[in-house]
């Protein structure tokens, strides 16, 4: 298939590499991105690409704790500036709160709440209508707790991104902040190693094969290699194994059990994250405007 310019753009955003390079893994790939980002991976010529670097609609991430109940959100826009519109962000606030006290099984029911004598999809109507851009509900997360536990949030400044932690046998909120704050800079995918996928976990390992391989070290080095570095990628991904960012010398976990927690739940949202950004050409859109005209 043709590779597009658009394409090589991509994956060298996405990986670092140069042009040819990026081209080349393009090629060899018939234009698969996640492909490509591995042949370049196995090549050495690129660390690991995150298929949330391709990710760009816009919206809002908040939370709202209820009690022994929180929730995480996620709300959709078209642009990013309706994220800044303040009917925008009293909507996603609304909403949040409606989901924690409310505690639907899904997003049908989610809609279906009722605030005020509205439902939430007549709340979210009601605000296209106003601000002119499709926005919508795209995803959220319900955590609950006992009394002995702690809920950690953290919402970025833009509220691009959003985490939700759950830190259990302590009451110490400043922990599970701690806690969620760090999950929301390192973007681990795991609580632990425990929770590693066997598909995660074979399709990383094909790769560090292929990489020490390409090294030209012997077979029966390999094996050797692959297990420290299999060690490493499990720590690397996994929340409670990751150097703690605020004290480095110890680990998530460590933190945690330092204050007499333990870390075992988080989910964190990047606004955006799996969809294709709407693409625009301004000039195209003023020349398309002036021949209608």
């Amino acid at each position: 298939m043709a590779i597009t310019a658009k394409q090589v753009k991509e994956l060298r955003d996405m990986t670092g590499v140069g042009m040819m390079d990026a081209k080349k893994a393009l090629v060899e790939t018939d234009g698969d991105m996640d492909k490509a980002v591995d042949f370049l991976r196995e090549k050495g010529l690129a660390s690991a690409g995150k298929k949330a670097d391709r990710i760009a609609a816009e919206g809002m991430t908040a939370t709202h704790v209820d009690g022994n109940t929180a929730a995480l959100i996620e709300v959709n826009a078209e642009t990013d500036f309706v994220t800044r519109n303040d009917q925008f962000k009293a909507l996603v606030a609304t909403v949040a709160k409606a989901i924690a006290e409310g505690k639907p099984a899904d997003l049908e029911a989610a809609l279906a709440l009722t605030v005020d004598g509205q439902t939430v999809n007549d709340l979210i109507i009601n605000a296209i209508n106003t601000i002119g851009e499709k926005i919508s509900l795209r995803r959220f997360e319900l955590f609950t707790k006992t009394d002995a536990d702690s809920f950690g949030t953290y919402i970025h400044t833009d509220g691009s991104i959003g985490v939700l932690t759950l830190v259990e046998g302590t009451t110490d909120e400043v922990v599970a902040k701690d806690v969620a704050m760090h999950a929301a800079a390192m973007n681990p995918k795991y609580v632990s190693r425990d929770e590693v996928s066997e598909e995660d976990y074979a399709h990383e390992e094909k790769i560090q094969t292929e990489i020490a391989l390409n090294e030209g070290k012997p077979a029966n080095i390999v094996e050797k290699m692959i297990k420290g570095r299999m060690n490493k990628y499990l720590a690397e991904i996994s929340l409670t194994e990751q150097a703690f960012v605020k004290n480095p010398d110890q680990t998530v976990g460590e933190y945690a059990a330092s204050k007499g927690g333990k870390v075992v739940k988080f989910t964190r949202f990047l606004v955006g994250e799996g969809m294709e950004k709407r693409q625009e050409n301004f000039a195209e859109e003023v020349a398309a405007q002036m021949n209608n005209n």
